[in-house]
């Protein structure tokens, strides 16, 4: 989904907002939790227990988020959501990127 569609989702207090990203390149504001794509089966005990929980999920382009939306799927996870183009189309549409 694009960058205003992901920005209604997450405004969502059930939504988990989940950074895929490696290396660390900032955060969308409201990320819940960040884990690395390739490590989402390892940190399994991270992620919320409920697989009905929404869960919204970015990366820097794009690439890795598709990636994690598959693992989250296979996972169980089935209202999994990601962000089209990531933090580099979150911040072509005028909204910022945070650094911790």
């Amino acid at each position: 989904m694009g960058p205003q569609d992901f920005a209604n989702a997450i405004e969502t207090a059930v939504v988990v907002t989940i950074n895929v990203h490696i290396p660390y390149e900032g955060d969308i504001a409201g990320t819940d939790l960040t884990v690395p794509f390739d490590q989402l089966r390892e940190q399994i005990t991270a992620l919320p227990t409920a697989r009905s929980t929404p869960l919204a999920v970015y990366c820097r382009s794009g690439r890795m988020s598709r990636i994690a939306a598959s693992t989250l799927a296979e996972l169980g996870y089935h209202d999994v959501v990601e962000l089209a183009g990531g933090m580099q189309a979150w911040q072509q549409s005028g909204r910022p990127v945070v650094f911790r």
